[in-house]
């Protein structure tokens, strides 16, 4: 069967949080599921927050009042509902009831939400009686344990009408008392990602590759991007750096970027620390080319995946990670294929990863090929939509489209209790 007729008549409506132009790896993996299912012939729409204002705020920052947006992203209907507030991280959606049950009327096959998502998810649980439900549980509540423990018996309510619950990597089911609960109904589904942009650069990311190269001659150029947020391992970054040479370019805003420029003033580095804010795409990918390394040193299980490691990957360039209990971090980036693993808050570890980079010949070519090669194996977009639409097959009774890649698998209770 040819993968462009895979999901054909499917109808599947995707409950996401934001969706881009508002950056993050959920709201990236949403939109890269939806428009490769569309292209495999689903009819596919998205209802989500709308997270930016009038005045064009598109940051994870802005938490103010929003206006409902209606869209096409390709092929792909995107509904952003207007907000009226955010409250204790759930946006206050007043139209989302009435919107979601008009959507559900008009026939859906598979409704799929992505968590941690509570606003979606309480949405759900008031809906009497729900379509065939998949969840892709991207991270546990790691640090609100308050919140995590009050909102817990909504989340278990729709996790057990769930149809199928999928996880990011095998890694993070042994780690999750969430998860290991409804263990029968998980599935591992890798996130893959569209590599086209990565394997075959435009123009203008060779010139702004070129551009990186020039304005960074002679320097060795480290890489960290994501939300500066406490799971980041912002600061293990920073104190790494002092004890290696080379200048870190910083992607990504958020709330402890202040904090982060102090350090790095107390640690005499910040004049080798670029501090670049959100970069446009073609900025990013020439950055990820001209890098030496993208450091990825996060501390946390709320750093299930990490899908700039794949970004990086498909670019050619190695990934100094952490090894994260119970997280797919590791495994997406495995240490001396892709890159090099160190342990988590682990400064002189990875300013030793990163020397050895520098001073082992050849070694940063050998691990940047190894993580090209695996980033075309097993994270294409294709392929885990592919993945994806067979689930739903299977879940709603219908013959299973024949593909030739691997299936996802069910997490055994035997795996699990292996691993715990």
């Amino acid at each position: 069967m040819s993968t462009s007729t895979v999901g054909a008549g499917l109808r599947v409506l995707h409950l996401g949080k934001f969706y881009p132009p508002a950056s993050g790896g959920i709201e990236s993996h949403v939109q890269t599921l939806a428009r490769a299912q569309a292209a495999q012939g689903a009819q596919v729409e998205v209802l989500c927050a709308n997270h930016s204002s009038d005045s064009g705020n598109t940051s994870h920052e802005f938490h103010g009042r929003s206006p409902t947006h209606e869209s096409w992203d390709g092929l792909v209907r995107v509904v952003r509902l207007g907000r009226r507030a955010s409250v204790a991280r759930m946006d206050v959606l007043p139209e989302l009831p009435g919107v979601l049950r008009r959507m559900l009327e008009r026939g859906v096959d598979v409704v799929h939400l992505h968590t941690p998502n509570p606003t979606m998810l309480l949405a759900l649980d008031l809906v009497p009686r729900l379509p065939t439900v998949f969840i892709t549980h991207h991270s546990d509540i790691i640090r609100q344990k308050v919140a995590g423990a009050l909102f817990r018996p909504l989340e278990l309510m729709l996790y057990a009408r769930a149809n199928r619950i999928l996880s990011d990597s095998e890694a993070y089911v042994h780690g999750s008392s969430l998860l290991k609960m409804f263990r029968q109904k998980v599935r591992a589904l890798p996130l893959g990602i569209d590599l086209e942009p990565y394997l075959k650069p435009s123009p203008e990311v060779l010139r702004e590759e070129a551009r990186w190269r020039e304005e960074h001659a002679g320097v060795p150029l480290w890489l960290m991007v994501g939300r500066l947020v406490y799971y980041k391992g912002l600061f293990t970054a920073l104190e790494a750096l002092a004890r290696v040479p080379g200048r870190l370019v910083v992607v990504g805003v958020g709330p402890l970027e202040e904090e982060g420029r102090a350090r790095a003033k107390a640690l005499g580095v910040e004049s080798r620390v670029t501090w670049a804010g959100y970069l446009p795409p073609d900025s990013l990918m020439g950055a990820f080319r001209a890098a030496t390394a993208l450091w990825f040193p996060s501390n946390a299980r709320s750093e299930a995946y990490g899908l700039s490691q794949v970004e990086a990957m498909a670019s050619g360039l190695p990934v100094l990670n952490t090894a994260i209990p119970h997280s797919g971090v590791p495994w997406v980036s495995k240490h001396e294929e892709t890159g090099l693993t160190v342990p988590v808050g682990d400064s002189n570890a990875l300013a030793r990863a990163a020397r050895r980079l520098l001073e082992t010949p050849g070694l940063a070519e050998q691990l940047g090929q190894g993580a090209r090669a695996r980033a075309e194996a097993e994270f294409r977009d294709d392929v885990m939509a592919t993945r994806c639409l067979k689930l739903y097959s299977e879940a709603l009774g219908r013959p299973s489209p024949v593909v030739a890649e691997e299936a996802p698998h069910e997490v055994s209770e035997e795996s699990v209790r292996g691993a715990s």
